[in-house]
């Protein structure tokens, strides 16, 4: 629907991208998840991080068997601020 976002350039499919892709960061609902697992396992993407709060299992599954690393219902934020950032 964009064609950019904070100053990125936005794509509508990651078949669209033109640079490597090494993680996919999953912000949509739970019914969206099939189609972008599927797109991924196409374009053989390595990895997929669902975001809290999203969980479609079948399609966690499916990844996981294709080989992809898979991280669902977790938030990439929280979980970086808890690993990388020194505690305060």
């Amino acid at each position: 629907a964009v064609t950019e976002v904070l100053g990125e350039k936005a794509f509508a499919k990651l078949s669209d991208v033109d640079v490597p892709i090494d993680l996919v960061d999953v912000f949509r609902s739970a019914e969206f998840v099939d189609a972008i697992v599927d797109e991924c396992i196409a374009l053989k993407i390595p990895a997929i991080w669902i975001q809290e709060g999203i969980v479609n299992e079948p399609a966690a599954l499916r990844a996981h068997a294709a080989g992809m690393t898979v991280v669902m219902d977790r938030c990439i934020y929280r979980d970086y601020r808890r690993e990388c950032l020194p505690a305060k």
